[in-house]
């Protein structure tokens, strides 16, 4: 059984019951909170691609949900044929999206738990899947209570904190990476102050985040994404926590395009500039960020706001959805098993090389 995320006052990212995948859909919030039901590949894979369901940890979750629902019409063949539509059906949800590594990650685990279950008829298969989605599942709500406790020391009594894009509960299925020190420093009892960028061009900060933190009570002012600067300089921001979709070996990472030009801001007004990465986010087998593929999105993200055109017609656009900021730029790593600091490539590798 898989509990229910602590923060009562928002909906869950995605549930699974009865053998049935429900996802929030979060391209409609904050408007209205839609719950979908996704009964086919096809779904699953467009919800992901579409950013129905979206964050590295619900992605990752989602997708080994989204496996069993992909294999449920293949339950009446024998198992070998069971096994090779299985592994076609990873496949075709491992090209949903090519940056966040839990994708990948969640469906060669998956694979993994098939190929070690000695099972002996298709129905036995099928349940090892779905107990270890579950277990993935239950897995990704520890990782993100570890980051809180292990980051919540970070934010101090009157400290301004700055985060990006949408790190939060609505991107994982537990109190979120970069949210969870925030959550757990505000139940601790310490009074601080929250500044979340808006994150163009999707506005996941302004949709998601900001939504988030005020229905959780947190003190949460909304800005626009070139106000970073300006903050700092001010001198209102202690710290930066930001979330991450992969790691690479040396401590490069990705993450939501804009990340990078906080990050130098940060370093220049020596602002402390963490990262919260579940181990689930690793990519060990990266050697640095040159290794990373950026998504690139289309061309109406950026063209048009609310369904409105708000740039030239025929318009060049460039719109990718992340950026790679280099290690040297980040003060630590907060984990579920503390914080890494530098030098990244040994210290990563020494804690989470077998695990990663």
């Amino acid at each position: 059984m898989v509990s229910p995320s602590p923060l009562v006052n928002l909906p869950a990212t995605l549930t699974w019951a009865n053998d049935q995948l429900r996802i929030l859909d979060q391209t409609r919030l904050p408007q209205e909170a839609v719950v979908e039901t996704l009964t086919s590949a096809h779904e699953v894979w467009r919800a992901i691609h579409e950013l129905r369901v979206r964050g590295a940890p619900a992605i990752g979750v989602a997708a080994a949900y989204g496996l069993c629902v992909a294999v449920q019409a293949s339950r009446h063949l024998p198992l070998d044929a069971f096994r090779a539509a299985l592994a076609e059906q990873a496949a075709y949800l491992d090209s949903a999206r090519p940056t966040a590594v839990n994708l990948s990650w969640s469906l060669k685990r998956m694979l993994r738990a098939a190929e070690c279950a000695g099972a002996t008829d298709t129905a036995s298969l099928y349940h090892t899947l779905v107990d270890e989605a579950q277990a993935i599942h239950r897995e990704d709500q520890r990782l993100c209570a570890g980051i809180g406790q292990h980051g919540a020391p970070l934010i101090r009594e009157g400290s301004g904190v700055l985060t990006h894009c949408n790190a939060g509960a609505l991107a994982t299925t537990g109190i979120g990476t970069a949210t969870a020190p925030i959550y757990e420093a505000q139940r601790n009892g310490v009074a601080f102050r929250v500044y979340a960028d808006e994150t163009r061009p999707l506005l996941q900060g302004a949709r998601l985040t900001a939504y988030e933190l005020q229905r959780a009570g947190v003190d949460v002012t909304l800005v626009t994404d070139s106000m970073a600067a300006s903050l700092m300089a001010r001198g209102q921001i202690d710290v930066v926590i930001v979330g991450t979709d992969r790691v690479a070996a040396n401590g490069d990472f990705a993450n939501k395009i804009g990340t990078l030009n906080l990050a130098i801001v940060a370093r220049y007004f020596g602002v402390d500039f963490y990262v919260a990465c579940p181990s689930s986010t690793l990519d060990l087998d990266t050697p640095d960020g040159r290794g990373i593929v950026i998504e690139e999105r289309g061309a109406s993200e950026v063209t048009h706001l609310g369904g409105r055109m708000i740039a030239p017609e025929g318009i060049k656009v460039f719109n990718p959805a992340f950026d790679v900021t280099p290690h040297d730029l980040v003060t630590g790593y907060i984990t579920e098993a503390g914080i890494i600091g530098s030098p990244y490539e040994a210290n990563l590798a020494a804690r989470f090389g077998r695990a990663a």
